[in-house]
């Protein structure tokens, strides 16, 4: 994808650089990160890039290869969150919050174009967010750290487009690097680069795109954040991070509402989980993270309730057909699975998959690796000054 040749012909000029910041997929951990609990995400090979160029007039124009239609064309001094705008909103949105933040952004001409899939549950609305936030902050000099850019580029999503999402995806795109997952503690952006190279271990990590679509602004993701406060607020804890999953039977006796009970349950041990897999990680043994991964879908499917007969039947074919693991990833009501497998059986577990969506009536799904990938990143342009 040229978007510099994009560029040109659309502005008639060529831009200052290109940037791209990747889609990401989520080993473990899913629901916590609002709750300042544990994740462990890994950025894909698919990249939202970007060329852009500054203006200082005003003029926010936004062009996507992906989307039909021409230019958007707004001005910076009258974004308002909640506006609509489509795709256009995440791009612009993360203009608005840099402003709303301060910084001195008067305007750009910006290009996109994607290869990371839309509503499958792998951050293309961040990887969107988090190119943009790294080409202005380049652009206009702002000496914003990647965590920073990441919160900019959440504010952007939660305020200006609507999403209650965490702070995951965002860090995921603008922090990881090549050949690791991201151990995140989204209390306070601590991280750490956990060695993950399935390849070198015999090991494929395939991500199903179910093509099933879902929408986070519907509410369900919201009802859900609602009920995990209100557990952490009946246990008198600033967040569910704080209750310690060898205590978990005493907290859930104290709590009355069944779904805050089950809610708070999945947080609890999702979070452990990430701590079990990274220690098997830092350990050395990557394939007993399997069970690991299929006991988290359980969670998610029973107690937090956010899978999808499509989820079900990936998880229940792959393990069925030899997998080590599986788990839906992503924020549910369709979207993703990823798969642990050895690489010698990922192709039968794959085509188990495809055969099983097949016989249930369903679209045929998308099937990929995830190879861990490098961050958001300048692309062309770096030697010119911002």
């Amino acid at each position: 994808m040229n978007v510099a040749t994009g560029f040109q012909s659309l502005y008639g000029t060529a831009p200052d650089g290109v940037w791209a910041a990747p889609g990401r997929v989520n080993l473990i951990g899913e629901y916590t990160d609002f709750n300042d609990g544990f994740v462990l995400p890994l950025a894909l090979p698919h990249s939202a890039v970007a060329a852009v160029s500054r203006r200082d007039d005003g003029v926010l124009r936004l062009h996507s290869a992906d989307v039909d239609g021409g230019i958007v064309q707004l001005d910076t001094d009258t974004l308002e969150p909640l506006s609509g705008s489509g795709w256009a909103a995440y791009p612009a949105g993360v203009v608005w919050a840099l402003r709303e933040a301060g910084h001195p952004v008067t305007g750009a001409d910006l290009h996109l174009a994607s290869t990371v899939p839309t509503g499958a549950g792998l951050s293309s609305s961040a990887a969107l967010e988090v190119v943009t936030a790294l080409a202005l902050n380049d652009l206009f000099g702002l000496g914003l750290s990647r965590p920073e850019l990441a919160r900019i580029a959440q504010r952007a999503e939660n305020a200006f487009v609507g999403v209650p999402c965490g702070i995951m995806d965002q860090m995921a795109s603008a922090c990881a690097l090549e050949g690791h997952a991201l151990h995140l503690d989204t209390r306070d952006l601590s991280y750490r680069q956990v060695p993950f190279d399935p390849a070198a271990e015999g090991l494929t990590l395939l991500v199903v795109d179910t093509r099933v679509k879902h929408a986070l602004g519907d509410g369900a993701y919201a009802e859900r954040r609602a009920g995990c406060e209100a557990g952490a607020r009946a246990l008198g804890v600033r967040a569910l991070r704080e209750v310690d999953a060898a205590r978990l039977p005493d907290a859930l006796a104290r709590l009355d509402d069944e779904t805050v009970r089950r809610y708070v349950r999945h947080v609890v041990s999702d979070n452990a989980r990430v701590e079990r897999t990274i220690a098997l990680l830092d350990a050395g043994d990557p394939r007993a993270v399997g069970p690991v991964l299929t006991e988290g879908h359980a969670s998610l499917r029973d107690d937090l309730r956010v899978s999808c007969p499509e989820l079900d039947l990936v998880v229940e074919a792959a393990n069925a057909a030899g997998a080590l693991g599986a788990r839906m990833t992503g924020g549910g009501f369709g979207g993703s699975a990823v798969v642990l497998v050895e690489t010698d059986r990922a192709e039968k577990v794959a085509a188990a998959v495809e055969e099983a969506f097949a016989a249930a009536g369903h679209a045929a799904p998308g099937v990929f690796p995830a190879v861990p990938s490098a961050g958001a990143r300048r692309v062309r342009g770096a030697e010119s000054s911002p």
